[in-house]
Formats: structure tokens, C-alpha cells, sequence
């Protein structure tokens, strides 16, 4: 039989965030977590709010194939990328609009 001490050891803890209310706030502190950058996670939330999931996940996937260092970085710059190929196409559905939201 375990002592209480080796029980309360054993229970691992829970990473989630009670004050996360909404579907892209955990998202993006998912996200956040994933590249490495807990520091900036209200900027991978905002992204998560703003711009589309297609684009958001085909950033990431880029990023967790490659053996970068510096995640969040190469993050960012493919973002800037896939918009940057976007704009030049003349794609208008790059971020979402709406009242609230900034483009």
C-alpha cells in the first residue's frame, strides 16, 4: 500500500488555465506552449483570435518540422511569408473582420 506522500507525488499536475473562457484563447496558449514561447502567449492568442486556423496551422507545421531554435521566430516569419504570398495574390481572407478585430 503507498504512503499518502508517494499518492500525492504520483498525481501529476494539471497544465490547463482556469481563466481560459473561450476556444482561441486555448489555442493560443497551446500554441504558445508548443513553440517554447510562454512569454509572448498573449500575442499566439491575439494571432488565434485574428487570423485564420488554415494559416495558423500551416505555420506551425513548418515550424515543428524543423529543428530551429528559436521557435517562435521562425514562427513569425513564415506568418509574415504565407501573408506576404497572400497579399501578392490578392487573397483577402488572410485575418478575419469584424468589429473589434484589427487588420
Amino acid at each position: 500500500m503507498k504512503s499518502l506522500k508517494q499518492l500525492i507525488d504520483d498525481k501529476k499536475p494539471v497544465d490547463r488555465n482556469k481563466f481560459v473562457t473561450r476556444e482561441y484563447q486555448d489555442y493560443g496558449y497551446r500554441l504558445a506552449m508548443e513553440l517554447g514561447d510562454p512569454k509572448h502567449k498573449s500575442l499566439y492568442i491575439r494571432l488565434a483570435k485574428e487570423t485564420k486556423r488554415a494559416i495558423l496551422e500551416q505555420c506551425r507545421s513548418y515550424v515543428m518540422d524543423s529543428n530551429a531554435e528559436n521557435k517562435g521566430a521562425l514562427f513569425m516569419w513564415k506568418l509574415k511569408e504565407v501573408r506576404k504570398a497572400g497579399v501578392s495574390q490578392g487573397s483577402d481572407d488572410i485575418t478575419l473582420r469584424g468589429p473589434g478585430l484589427r487588420t
